[in-house]
């Protein structure tokens, strides 16, 4: 991996970019007052959106995979989210 001027806007253009793409997807799942996404965590793997951590709903799945898609297509999205269902 190289380092300095001549590699500065490469790299930090990629950072912006991913960094970008979680927060917008992030603040995108905060918004929706339908889903839990406290536990699901967003990472990226180059252009694929990975949704990782645990739901409390079978429906927060969905909505967490579609609102992700709405942002970078469903092609791009990966669902490693777990089900954590509370005992009644």
């Amino acid at each position: 991996m190289s380092f300095g001027p001549n590699h500065h806007e490469e790299r930090c253009s990629e950072g912006h970019s991913t960094a970008s793409t979680i927060a917008t997807i992030s603040a995108a799942l905060s918004a929706d007052p339908g889903i839990d996404s406290s536990a699901i965590e967003i990472r990226m793997l180059g252009p694929v959106v990975l949704l990782e951590g645990y739901i409390t709903k079978a429906a927060d799945r969905d909505k967490a995979i579609a609102i992700a898609a709405m942002i970078v297509g469903w092609e791009n999205v990966q669902d490693r989210m777990l089900s954590r269902f509370p005992i009644q």
